[in-house]
């Protein structure tokens, strides 16, 4: 099928097949007989040296357990162009790297009026990256297609509004398949409302991910 797809466009464009996708958009590509590898190693050093923090220490979480952070911070304010796009080049990095998408959607939240507050945080990031820089998503081959998800939620997660975060991550196997962490809906009043929230969103996302699966394994 594929060699019938590539000759089909061969003959109506003017195309030439270079193999096997190794790089695109900043994403590296390492394909096996039966695995897949998936990182932005080269992306991260980019962003560690474009940002002087090429020789940072390293750090083993991307946050500190139950922070919060808030836009009335009174500390001194800084550059928000610098501060907006560093946050902008980790939104993207987070794509591939499960681990800092909630610490990024944290400090995306104060771009507008960053602090030093909010740049430490900012940092903490980076020096995460720099000891998990060889990391990615490695897909393997296998028949099964079970999916095992795992629910969070952070109540008040957020000090301005007082919504709260719902974050979920689904794997297939080992494999990470999809995640989010994003803020609820609504305000929750209770740590227990705020995690049935979370659960009733990650149960929607499965039935919606079980269809998925279901229609690509009867195609």
């Amino acid at each position: 099928m594929f060699r019938g797809f590539k000759q089909a466009m061969i003959k109506e464009f003017e195309i030439m097949d270079i193999g096997l996708m190794t790089y695109y958009l900043e994403v590296e590509i390492k394909q096996g007989e039966d695995e897949i590898l998936v990182n932005q190693k080269k992306f991260a050093k980019e962003i560690l040296n474009k940002f002087k923090m090429k020789d940072c220490a390293k750090v083993n979480t991307p946050v500190k357990c139950g922070v919060k952070m808030s836009k009335n911070d009174e500390r001194v304010k800084i550059n928000s162009t610098t501060f907006k796009s560093l946050v902008g080049s980790l939104r993207y990095l987070a794509y591939i790297c499960p681990g800092i998408l909630f610490a990024v959607g944290l400090v995306n939240r104060f771009i507008e009026t960053p602090t030093m507050t909010h740049c430490k945080a900012l940092k903490r990031i980076l020096r995460y990256i720099k000891g998990t820089i060889d990391f990615g998503l490695f897909y393997e081959y296998y028949n099964s297609f079970e999916l095992v998800g795992y629910s969070d939620s952070d109540w008040v997660g957020d000090m301005d509004d007082r919504k709260s975060i719902t974050s979920f991550v689904f794997y297939m196997r080992d494999t990470t398949f999809t995640w989010s962490s994003k803020k609820q809906p609504i305000v929750t009043l209770s740590t227990c409302e705020a995690e049935y929230v979370a659960t009733t969103i990650c149960v929607c996302h499965s039935v919606w991910l079980k269809r998925l699966l279901k229609e690509l394994w009867m195609s």
